[in-house]
């Protein structure tokens, strides 16, 4: 499923529930999308994180 359109969805569940309440089904899939949301963020954390790479700034080298 496309992110934006996962936001998307996300935020129209959020507003319909403040409104006018979610069935039992909307909730299910209200939970899902987020966990759904949540994980994507976590993995592209760690996708940034497992690019980082120290330097020395005393000797201008790369350490692992």
């Amino acid at each position: 499923m496309e992110f934006k359109k996962v936001l998307e969805r996300i935020n129209f569940l959020y507003h319909k529930s403040q409104n006018e309440g979610l069935t039992e089904e909307e909730k299910k899939e209200q939970q899902e999308l987020r966990r759904y949301y949540i994980d994507v963020i976590k993995g592209n954390f760690k996708m940034h994180l497992d690019k980082i790479e120290k330097v020395d700034t005393k000797t201008s080298k790369y350490k692992n």
